[in-house]
């Protein structure tokens, strides 16, 4: 039961490296808009070259926000 209560409290961490499609999500924006965020460089990309897609890295999201501009 102890434990049930320890994991209820604990809160994961964000993985290190969001898609696209999360970014989006978090945002409450469509996929073009992230796509129009990154080539403004509003947002870092990282390319990943297995499967050749972009991640964005949490960091770069958190700061994002902070800076208020949506």
């Amino acid at each position: 039961m102890v434990r049930s209560v320890v994991r209820a409290l604990v809160r994961p961490e964000p993985p290190a490296m969001l898609t696209v499609r999360e970014v989006a999500g978090e945002l409450a924006v469509c996929r073009s808009t992230v796509y129009a965020l990154l080539e403004r460089g509003e947002l870092e990309r990282v390319w990943v070259w297995v499967g050749r897609s972009i991640r964005i890295p949490s960091a770069s999201l958190e700061a994002f926000l902070a800076r208020g501009r949506r």
